[in-house]
């Protein structure tokens, strides 16, 4: 697989990613453990060395799982945690908690967790507005000066919270959620921000949460510990008028021997040479189809029949639960 700069910084990944948080619930159950783990080796032969994690997923045992699989593996690719949720021992949460005392003790857990000496990326999570953001990144740069972290992130920021952090300590990477049907990032400075300042964005959802796959209609049950169940987006109503996007990814895909979901990837490949996004699966097949996107380069006209087609298509349903949107920083 090609690789890609995030930003100025200097580190080179995949030009696709992988997350793991779905390995370890959100969108149902958890995945078997050793079934999970073959998945992320998968990934690994596919040429994937940029992994996604959070302390968050599970929560800590999507941090062991990804620990156990790259074990193997670990000088070779990049992972990237985060931290900015207080969570409890027990795994019950209590709101955001990015305070530096906090951010040193998740800091310390996660590389017990993940089997490693540093953290190649350390993203906070979300912005905690009880905590100024240059105490954030000042905590985060004291952590690379020791050793302990490499490369400072964030998720979910907005472009002014990014640049008061990136004065304090470089920023390499910002996490949103980017795709043919979230294009926030266009429209919130974001996508400009980094361009300024060489920051990578690693768009999270690049496949609208399995929407843009074309493998999902107005009929789907989702189960109950799947977010989409009460998710504004994947309403019955919401998901047969978003259809008229993945119907759009579908005739662009005809054309070029591809899937839907293939389209969606490259479309966001083609956008900037410092984007890597980080689409995520359980199954072996979904792994392979994704991956092979890499290899679709989009002409000048494809980019252009998919833009004006888009542009043409209002997406239904705000793209997360209204308690989720309150906690971010955009």
């Amino acid at each position: 697989m090609q690789l890609r700069k995030l930003g100025a910084s200097g580190l080179q990944v995949s030009a696709l990613g992988f997350g793991c948080m779905g390995l370890s619930g959100s969108y149902g159950p958890p995945t078997e453990w050793q079934e999970a783990i073959k998945v992320i080796r998968a990934a690994v032969e596919g040429g994937v060395t940029l992994f996604d994690t959070a302390e968050a997923y599970g929560p800590f045992k999507n941090e062991e799982l990804v620990g156990e699989a790259l074990a193997p593996f670990r000088r070779d690719v990049v992972i990237a945690t985060k931290f900015g949720f207080g969570i409890n021992p027990d795994g019950s949460r209590y709101g955001l908690n990015s305070r530096p005392e906090h951010i040193r003790e998740v800091t310390e857990a996660s590389l017990s967790r993940l089997k490693a000496d540093t953290i190649d990326l350390l993203y906070q999570h979300r912005v905690d507005p009880a905590v100024p953001i240059e105490d954030v990144a000042g905590e985060v740069k004291a952590l690379i000066a020791e050793g302990k972290v490499k490369h400072f992130g964030m998720s979910e920021a907005s472009a002014a919270t990014i640049r008061r952090a990136h004065a304090v300590q470089p920023v390499t990477a910002v996490q949103s959620e980017y795709s043919l049907w979230t294009r926030d990032p266009e429209q919130d400075g974001v996508l400009t921000l980094c361009e300024e300042l060489g920051i990578g964005l690693v768009p999270f959802s690049p496949l609208g949460a399995g929407f843009l796959t074309g493998k999902i209609d107005a009929t789907t049950e989702f189960h109950g510990t799947d977010f989409r169940s009460i998710s504004p987006r994947f309403t019955p109503e919401a998901r047969a008028a978003n259809v008229v996007l993945v119907e759009l990814l579908g005739r662009i895909a005809g054309s070029k021997g591809a899937t839907p979901a293939q389209i969606a990837l490259a479309w966001l490949l083609a956008q900037k040479p410092w984007i890597v996004p980080i689409p995520g699966t359980t199954k072996l097949g979904r792994l392979a189809e994704n991956l092979g996107a890499a290899a679709i380069e989009l002409t000048p006209g494809d980019l252009q029949e998919i833009e004006d087609a888009a542009s043409k298509i209002p997406i239904q349903g705000a793209r997360l639960p209204e308690q989720v949107l309150k906690l971010s920083g955009r």
